[in-house]
């Protein structure tokens, strides 16, 4: 899976058995949150690194 922003790969996920690897994320992720993790990626690039959405996102995806 890839998210892309201004027709630009800005992330990508690969699946190695049963977890997914997010380019934009530090470990292995579900194929849900792996998804959750490229959205992140494309708001990021829209919004900013401080949007409200995206950090309240990144807090609940640590602690799973």
């Amino acid at each position: 899976m890839t998210a892309t922003a201004n027709s630009e790969v800005i992330a990508t996920s690969t699946q190695v058995g049963d977890v997914w690897h997010v380019t934009t994320w530090p470990r292995p992720l579900d194929r849900s949150s792996a998804i959750t993790a490229l959205s992140l990626a494309e708001r990021v690039i829209t919004h900013g690194g401080d949007d409200p959405c995206v950090n309240e996102r990144r807090k609940v995806m640590a602690r799973v």
